[in-house]
């Protein structure tokens, strides 16, 4: 009898601890949309976390708008792609709660042409082509304002932002709207695009040698983006030590694609 009893609480206490591992993972999806992100991840983060004994998924989107939604059916357990006010406005968009984990190393959107060399060559009827989501198309057009070419209204927004909110300044701007990535590759259709800064290093070009280059506040750069119930997980803190470390830190720094991207605060005091 004894024997017994004691066989059945060393299956009751295995049920129960196998039970409270449910909340715990050794397997991370991680999606991205198309661009350095995703390269920064498979080769500085990855072996970082294969190291720690995770087994890694990475997702590649076709379009950056598939990414959230992938996270809210639970298709994905972590994104990095985004900026904090971009993913703000999805929240509230598809009614769930991401949070930001940390910042990834991000570059600024910039200007660029293939068929000007010189900002000088700007006039009436001009055509820019401008990222098509609110938040980057908001953060283009800023950099058009900087430059005394359009005029943005004080109540623009950013989440929430359009085009009505644009009027000229200096010159009769014409827009061409895109998506993100199809805007370096359309830039012989244009006089003008202002293109994120990944896919300018994805192109092996330099951001420093854009027309204009964006002063990219806090608000806009690019963030790990989990669902706030999984913060605590241990794969959560895994990976926001990842992007943290002194590893990813080397790599970074270590290649010349990377020049001109804002690194994360947390490297000052490594």
């Amino acid at each position: 009898m004894k024997r017994i009893l004691a066989l059945f609480f060393m299956v009751l206490l295995t049920i129960l601890a196998a039970c409270g591992n449910d909340n715990e993972t050794d397997t991370i999806t991680v999606g991205f949309g198309v661009g350095t992100y995703e390269e920064q991840f498979r080769e500085g983060i990855l072996p970082i976390l294969e190291e720690k004994g995770y087994d890694v998924d990475i997702r590649v989107f076709s379009q950056n708008m598939q990414v959230n939604p992938a996270m809210a059916e639970g298709a994905i357990d972590a994104s990095v792609f985004q900026s904090t006010a971009y993913m703000e406005g999805i929240n509230e968009e598809l009614g769930i709660e991401m949070v930001s984990l940390t910042f990834a190393p991000g570059a600024p959107q910039s200007l660029h042409s293939v068929r000007h060399d010189s900002l000088d060559a700007v006039e009436d009827g001009s055509t820019v082509a401008l990222p098509n989501d609110p938040v980057n198309q908001e953060r283009a057009v800023r950099i058009l304002e900087d430059l005394g070419w359009v005029t943005v209204a004080e109540d623009a927004g950013t989440t929430n932002f359009n085009l009505n909110s644009v009027s000229s300044a200096d010159y009769e701007i014409e827009f061409k709207v895109l998506d993100p990535a199809q805007i370096l590759v359309s830039l012989e259709d244009v006089d003008f695009g202002v293109i994120n800064g990944n896919y300018i290093a994805e192109a092996d070009m330099r951001i420093a040698d854009g027309l204009a280059i964006e002063n990219t506040p806090e608000e806009h750069r690019i963030i790990v983006s989990i669902l706030a119930e999984n913060l605590d997980q241990q794969w959560a803190q895994d990976l926001k030590e990842a992007y943290e470390s002194p590893e990813f830190e080397a790599y970074i720094k270590g290649e010349s694609k990377y020049d001109g991207f804002i690194l994360p605060e947390a490297w000052e005091n490594n």
